[in-house]
């Protein structure tokens, strides 16, 4: 699988107060940069999408904050209950790796209704990952503002806008366990440097207009525009998704630090996926690396049973420190010393 160079982010903090109400039109969100526009999930094999997407993100002591321009000539919604499959819907979704490690993580949907989906995910689906739809964010805010008119295709939108208060309680709580600082789940604030792993996703569905309704086109597939390009049609592959640095330290004053450990990661994950790839084809985990034909120039560990396997990679960090990470069957990458 080839290596995709992931979207980077610097989220500042907000330096006054967000008012959720849909529109980014406050002070705070004016010293917030755009993401790059959206591209499709697959990336240059597909069409640039048709409409713009884009999104900004801020912080403060109790919210990570999300908002985002959608671009749409008819803005139309149908789902009006909670936790409904909002993709079913045009949508705006947001996924969060906290700790990037491929587990445990995050996804909100929601409409142009303001209809939301939150739930948390043990694992990604193709490693056998399952959705848990009745855990909810406590403390969640969204707001839609929509610049038009809803379900009416007699007028042409410009589009409709997304603002997100994510309680860092409502992501933190649920790893049960402190961050790296020792802080505990329900104190812990983002600190200078702090890396989460972050996409978002776009679907769109082709429409047609019928008399006074909008319908979407029978048999036909969705769009998907994201920030981080997947290279496939699957949001839950967390190595791909954006990396989204926290900072104090205002627009203009801050720097984005690369993760020292991403070679090593990226090493281990295409270690994953060819293994994955030798056992549909031979029955079997491969006795040795070798066999995969990998071009990795860091060096690659295999520790294999007849159905799981280890892969441990060292790499020297640019300020001389030794480390080394893992990835096993199911995706799950973690730091096994340093």
């Amino acid at each position: 699988m080839s290596v995709l160079e992931p979207r980077r982010y610097l989220c500042h903090r907000a330096r006054s107060p967000i008012e959720i109400d849909g529109r980014l039109d406050d002070p705070a969100w004016q010293e917030a940069p755009w993401t790059e526009d959206f591209v499709d999930i697959e990336g240059d094999r597909r069409p640039k999408p048709r409409y713009r997407t884009r999104a900004k993100m801020l912080w403060d002591d109790e919210f990570f904050y999300i908002g985002a321009e959608l671009e749409e000539p008819n803005v139309w919604a149908t789902l009006t209950e909670h936790d409904s499959v909002i993709f079913l819907d045009n949508d705006f979704e947001v996924f969060l790796d906290p700790d990037s490690d491929s587990h445990l993580y995050y996804e909100l949907e929601l409409n142009a209704l303001n209809t939301t989906w939150d739930l948390l995910l043990n694992r990604p689906y193709k490693d056998g990952g399952t959705p848990i739809s009745n855990w909810e964010m406590p403390g969640l805010r969204t707001a839609v503002w929509i610049d038009g008119t809803l379900n009416n295709p007699l007028d042409t939108d410009r589009g409709w806008s997304v603002e997100i208060a994510i309680p860092w309680t409502a992501i933190m709580e649920p790893r049960d366990r402190p961050d790296a600082s020792g802080r505990p789940p329900s104190t812990w604030r983002p600190s200078e440097g702090t890396t989460w792993r972050v996409n978002f996703s776009r679907v769109e569905w082709d429409v047609a207009i019928k008399g006074t309704k909008i319908r979407k086109v029978p048999d036909r597939p969705e769009h998907n525009w994201v920030w981080s390009e997947q290279g496939v049609i699957d949001m839950h592959r967390p190595e791909h998704w954006g990396y989204v640095q926290f900072t104090l330290l205002p627009p203009g004053q801050a720097a984005f630090h690369e993760d020292p450990s991403r070679e090593a990661r990226a090493a281990l994950h295409e270690a994953y996926y060819a293994l994955h790839e030798h056992r549909r084809a031979h029955g079997r985990w491969p006795e040795a690396l070798a066999e995969l034909g990998l071009n990795s120039r860091l060096p690659l560990a295999l520790h294999a049973t007849p159905s799981l396997f280890e892969v441990h990679c060292p790499v020297t960090y640019p300020d001389g420190s030794r480390h080394v990470w893992a990835i096993r069957q199911d995706a799950l990458v973690w730091e096994v010393s340093s």
